[in-house]
């Protein structure tokens, strides 16, 4: 029987990763035990607490029939690590790329959203004794 059925990626899941709980969609019949035992062997870890929690169908609509109908539910586990355990699959890169230029210059970027929900982005480029220059590209819309 298959018990862990993906890892749930998410902002939230991934805030909570930080604090050693990790978000899995597990199957219907798992149970606390279960899923412990599955995320110890798989990931070799020690797990030192499991929150299950069953997420309900959502009702949605189609506007083009005019009819409504009900989305499948799944169960949500909560799985508690030990301090210096972790689990691959939610680690994040902490550092930043540092793009330079042919002269060997760093380019710092910063993006921002237009009013219609555009990403742009400013590119701030710093030399040494020469005046910071900017520049707007946008890279993708909605």
């Amino acid at each position: 029987m298959i018990i862990l059925i993906k890892p749930i990626i998410s902002e939230k899941s991934m805030k909570l990763a930080e604090r050693n709980l990790y978000t899995f969609e597990v199957a219907k019949e798992a149970n606390k035990p279960l899923v412990a035992k599955a995320v110890a062997e798989k990931f070799n870890v020690k797990v030192l607490g499991v929150n299950i929690i069953n997420v309900k169908g959502r009702m949605k609509s189609q506007k083009k029939v005019r009819k409504s109908y009900l989305t499948k539910g799944f169960k949500k586990a909560m799985v508690q690590l030990g301090k210096n355990e972790k689990i691959a699959i939610f680690e994040t890169p902490k550092e930043e790329a540092v793009v330079t230029t042919a002269e060997g210059e760093p380019i710092r970027m910063k993006e921002k959203k237009d009013i219609l929900g555009r990403t742009k982005v400013k590119i701030e480029k710093s030399a040494v004794g020469a005046a910071p220059t900017t520049q707007r590209k946008v890279i993708t819309g909605k």
